[in-house]
């Protein structure tokens, strides 16, 4: 009979041969190898195609409201118009929050927020025109599918229309939230206000075709099982099989605090550290794997770049939406930080843009940040 740590050294030897592994394969894996086995596996997988370099970008997070018609029981972050902590910024308040970008060393301005009741489409066109004229050097990312499928609605243009009017108006590449779990049963019960997961990808995929690259999201440890995350991967797997157009996978660690899912605690270091290796085992046709160190807390992120891990985000600088749920993060970091985050993990600390190349300035020539 066939013994767990034969199969266990099968299916790895499988990977490690350039297999793709299927579903009953990397079930079997993420139930019965232990951490370490799968960090082995994942760090091998990881260095074969990125060796030691981690990336990470100088980066910006504007969230111009948290007033949302969704009222998804996962999400910590949205209000109601006129409910305490409600906020909402003009083109000109966000203008003046990013004045000083390129002194800052900012390449990407990240804009994701709330489903306005009341804000036309015109509003978000004239957001990213207005960023693009003011900072014409910084990649504009902006807009989760949910946000794209919101704007479908309220101008009463098809999807397909709205993507090209926003890459007309400067959009350049898309944030992968709103992902959640794809599986029904779990999506009906923590967020039925939003889009399907069929609609999510079937937006991404319009957005690939019209050559915008996006990121995927997972958010897992809240009332998912491990079947519903690898079907989750599954359908992200055979996305990027068709269209190519995925850059990074974000796994997301669910946090509690102020969201009507109640439960025990966060997610373990253990799990956040066996979901970032079976990503990089499972996921066999994306490149990069991002461990958001907003939502992993620094420590876990960094340990991660053992686990598969290659992109450690960046320096976010003003985040809002998970902190709103009890993160014990920082809202930001400096480049140093992040630098030294990677450098002590034994890693090589590479600036990135937007679309992971690779960028140098001098400050990194001299070994300042």
């Amino acid at each position: 009979m066939t013994t767990i740590a034969t199969e266990i050294n099968r299916i790895a030897e499988k990977r490690l041969q350039g297999g793709r592994i299927c579903l009953a394969e990397a079930l079997f894996l993420y139930q019965e190898a232990d951490l370490f086995t799968l960090g082995e596996l994942a760090n091998q997988l990881n260095q074969a195609i990125n060796g030691t370099t981690v990336f990470y970008n100088i980066n910006h997070h504007i969230n111009p409201t948290n007033i949302c018609v969704n009222q998804c029981r996962f999400c910590a972050y949205s209000k109601l118009e006129g409910e305490d902590g409600a906020y909402e910024q003009s083109i000109d308040d966000i203008l003046e929050e990013v004045k000083s970008a390129e002194a800052q060393g900012i390449t990407e301005f990240h804009i994701v927020g709330g489903l306005h009741p009341h804000r036309p489409f015109s509003y978000y066109l004239e957001l990213l025109r207005s960023l693009r004229k003011a900072h014409p050097g910084i990649i504009l990312k902006a807009f989760t599918a949910v946000e794209i499928e919101y704007f479908s609605r309220i101008a009463k243009l098809p999807v397909r229309e709205i993507l090209i009017q926003l890459k007309e108006a400067g959009l350049q590449a898309m944030p992968g939230g709103g992902a959640e779990i794809f599986a029904p049963a779990v999506r009906n019960r923590i967020c039925p206000e939003k889009i399907s997961g069929d609609a999510w990808l079937d937006i991404m995929a319009v957005a690939h075709e019209l050559e915008i690259p996006t990121n995927a999201t997972m958010l897992y440890g809240h009332i998912e099982t491990i079947a519903d995350r690898l079907d989750h991967m599954e359908q992200l797997r055979q996305l990027q099989d068709r269209t190519g157009g995925f850059q990074v996978f974000i796994p997301l660690a669910f946090h509690a605090t102020n969201t009507e899912i109640r439960k025990l605690g966060e997610t373990s270091g253990i799990d956040d550290l066996k979901t970032l290796a079976m990503a990089r085992i499972f996921l066999d046709n994306f490149r990069h794997l991002k461990a958001y160190w907003i939502m992993l807390g620094e420590k876990i992120a960094q340990v991660g770049l053992h686990f598969g891990v290659n992109d450690l985000d960046g320096t976010v600088v003003k985040e809002r939406i998970t902190h709103a749920a009890g993160a014990k993060s920082a809202k930001g970091h400096d480049e140093f930080y992040i630098r030294n985050l990677i450098s002590r993990a034994g890693r090589q600390p590479q600036e990135r843009d937007t679309f992971y190349q690779p960028l140098l300035h001098p400050r990194q020539q001299t070994g300042k940040s």
